[in-house]
This record gives C-alpha cells, sequence and structure tokens, in this order.
C-alpha cells in the first residue's frame, strides 16, 4: 500500500460567524491510499480552536504517517490519539479503500440514492439582517429544523431574532435548536436560558466552555431547555461516568473531532445505556468526509435530523454527488466525483 496527502484550503461563501470568532477559510488534509491501482481517500479535518490536534506539529504527523505506512507499518499499530482528525482521515481511506475506492463506504439505501436524511438548516452568527435573511431562506427552502448559532451578539438582540420566528412559526412548524458554543458563563447560563424558554426551544448545544463539570451538572438539572453536550466529548475519551455526572438530555457526535467511527460508536453505547439520546453532525468538513460521515449515520436509521447540511458552505468544494432536497441529503447515484484536484 501507498500513502501520500495533498492539503486543500477551503474557502467559505460568506463569514462564518460563531462565538469564537469569524471562519473565512478552513484548512483540510486529504489521505490517499493506493493499493492495486485502487485509490481510498480519507479527509483530515481540523476547525481552529476546537480541535485537539496540535497544529503546530500537523504536517509532520501526516508526514510520518505516510511514511510508516509506505515502510509496511500496519494502520491499527500507528497511535493517533493525540491526532483524533488524522484517525478519522485514516479510517474513513481505509473503508474506501476496502470498497473498492468508489466513495461507498456503508452500504444503505442512502448509499444506493433510494432515501434521503433528514437535516437541520444552519444559521451561522452575524448582524440582524444576515441572520433574517438565512432563516427567511432555510424556512423556504421547507425546513422544519434550525439551529441557529448564538452567544456571540448581543443578547437582547438574538431574542427579537428567535421571537421573530416564533411570531410567524409555532413549534409544530418549525423546531428550533440552539448552540451556544460556549458562549454563556455559568453565571448567566440559567437567567438566559430562562428567557430563552418562552420560544420554546428543542434544545441548546454547550451553553458554557467544557470542562467545568459541577457547574455542567447543575444547569442540566436546572435548564428550562434540555442541554446538548458537543465540545464536551472532544479530547476526551469515551467515558460514561461523565455522562452519568452531568446526565445531559443529548450528545452530538463529530467523528472528526473525537476520533473517528470506532469511538463515536462507544459515545453512542454509553448514551443509550444512560437514555441519552443524541445525533450526529459534520465539523466543516469538505464533501469527503461530509460523504463518509453522511454514509456512516444513514446506517442507524435515526428520525432525528441530523447536522449534515454543511457541504454547501464552500466555494471550493470538492464535487460529489451529494446533494440536498426538501430538508434531506441525498446521494444521488446519477452524480460523479469529480477528484481532478486530488489525484
Amino acid at each position: 500500500m501507498k500513502a501520500k496527502y495533498i492539503n486543500y484550503n477551503l474557502q467559505f461563501k460568506f463569514p462564518a460567524g460563531t462565538s469564537r470568532g469569524v471562519l473565512l477559510h478552513k484548512p483540510s488534509s486529504f489521505l490517499l491510499l493506493e493499493k492495486d491501482g485502487v485509490i481510498g481517500i480519507g479527509e483530515c479535518s481540523t476547525i481552529p480552536d476546537l480541535s485537539i490536534d496540535p497544529m503546530e506539529s500537523y504536517q509532520q504527523e501526516l508526514e510520518e504517517v505516510c511514511r510508516m505506512l509506505n515502510d509496511g507499518v500496519e494502520p491499527h499499530e500507528i497511535n493517533l490519539s493525540a491526532y483524533p482528525s488524522i484517525a478519522f482521515g485514516l479510517e474513513t481511506a481505509l473503508l474506501d479503500l476496502n470498497s473498492g475506492g468508489k466513495r461507498e463506504l456503508f452500504s444503505s439505501d442512502f448509499s444506493l440514492g433510494k432515501a434521503g436524511i433528514p437535516i437541520n438548516g444552519l444559521v451561522w452568527m452575524g448582524d440582524r439582517e444576515f441572520m433574517q435573511k438565512q432563516i427567511r431562506e432555510k424556512i423556504a427552502a421547507g425546513y422544519h429544523c434550525i439551529k441557529l448559532k448564538v452567544g456571540a451578539l448581543d443578547f437582547e438582540t438574538e431574542l427579537e431574532i428567535i421571537a421573530g420566528i416564533r411570531e410567524q412559526f409555532s413549534p409544530n412548524d418549525i423546531e428550533l435548536r440552539l448552540d451556544a458554543n460556549g458562549g454563556f458563563t455559568p453565571a448567566d447560563a440559567l437567567e438566559k436560558l430562562n428567557r430563552l424558554s418562552a420560544y420554546h426551544i428543542h434544545s441548546i448545544e454547550q451553553p458554557i466552555k467544557p470542562r467545568q463539570f459541577e457547574e455542567m451538572d447543575g444547569i442540566c438539572q436546572q435548564s428550562p431547555i434540555p442541554i446538548v453536550l458537543d465540545e464536551e466529548l472532544i479530547g476526551t475519551t469515551p467515558n460514561e461516568e461523565l455522562l452519568k455526572t452531568i446526565q445531559p438530555a443529548y450528545i452530538i457526535l463529530k467523528p472528526s473531532l473525537l476520533g473517528g467511527f470506532k469511538v463515536s460508536e462507544e459515545w453512542i453505547r454509553f448514551a443509550e445505556k444512560n437514555n441519552i439520546s443524541w445525533w450526529i453532525t459534520s465539523a466543516l468538513e469538505a464533501n469527503i468526509g461530509l460523504n463518509a460521515i453522511s454514509q456512516w449515520t444513514a446506517t442507524f436509521g435515526s428520525k432525528f435530523p441530523q447536522g449534515l447540511g454543511t457541504g454547501q458552505l464552500y466555494l471550493n468544494n470538492i464535487p460529489s454527488p451529494l446533494e440536498i432536497r426538501d430538508s434531506k441529503l441525498f446521494y444521488n447515484q446519477g452524480a460523479n466525483w469529480d477528484l481532478q484536484l486530488l489525484l
């Protein structure tokens, strides 16, 4: 087996705002494995200030992984615990290679083009006009579940935007999910959650920054809005005690940030054991990584809207059979991958 990698810089179509700042571009690397003329591709995707991968040594680690593979080291012998995104890239590249290099990693009605995956419509932070424009577009596109990034703007402005949605659409018409990305503080979180609850919010992700276990436990127990753990899982080995301690209503799985599918499945097993629901989201991957995550997601048959609508974010994404129709993600068997930029 021969291995190499290619760096690729994804360009956002618009400034993508979060409580950690505004993203204009996002680096990714693609790991290519070749054997007997078949090429498997995996994406190593990181998010600045969120991924735990040490960026100062990231390129050297990619080079070392390729060197070891080219020297005949078995993939399972390579320790990538400090580099979850590379672990995900290697795992998915191997799955692709072993399935014939066709980018069809898991067989399901989704990968066969027969069924779509329900997804939420993601609304990014920005000024009031920008956010309201996104909301109108998502509703016009038929989304029944909308996820809003909150926690970076003036809170009163965010409340007004959410109130504006509820004036027009009931909870039966539109499900509202919020993502604070740790933007609240332990001191103000419950007050804000209480005020937000007037608008029938489905759930809110990571209201405060991770690793504040006692505070998060208290928020989960007192919040009128169900709490979702997201960043709390990143950089942590699958841990049933953490879930028992904090007792969230939901957890979110981002395989690129957690270390791949096997690690994510461990989190799912612990969650279900403790009556905690879950859903899966992408982590701003290009279509290579998004495709792998979507095909894996489809194998669970979950009815929850998933966070997999990020393929349209970039000006220079890898052309693929993935497409969104009627607020669902589909794999169009009649379309082709265009991998000229990578091969």
